[in-house]
């Protein structure tokens, strides 16, 4: 999986991929973000993350994380449990 970035810095992702790593249809997904129920984190690194972002995804049944190097490339990922806080992760 790879996250580029739009003329305006924006994160962008194939939508059919971030379905898989939700575990959800990727029209379930597009149902879900047309309802405002897909809700997105992008966080930047700091110190020794420097150049790295963290992005956490959630939806109502499902939520997944990916930690994503300078260039966009998937360096780190999990599945959140729903009932979970999107600061915790499953280890």
């Amino acid at each position: 999986m790879r996250f580029d970035r739009d003329v305006r810095g924006e994160w962008i992702v194939d939508p059919n991929e971030l379905a898989a790593k939700l575990g959800i249809s990727p029209r379930l997904l597009k149902d879900e973000m047309h309802l405002g129920l897909v809700r997105t984190r992008v966080e930047a690194g700091h110190s020794r993350n420097e150049g790295r972002s963290r992005v956490t995804v959630q939806c109502r049944e499902t939520a997944w994380r990916g930690v994503f190097d300078a260039e966009g490339r998937l360096i780190n990922e999990c599945r959140l449990l729903t009932d979970q806080s999107p600061d915790e992760v499953i280890r």
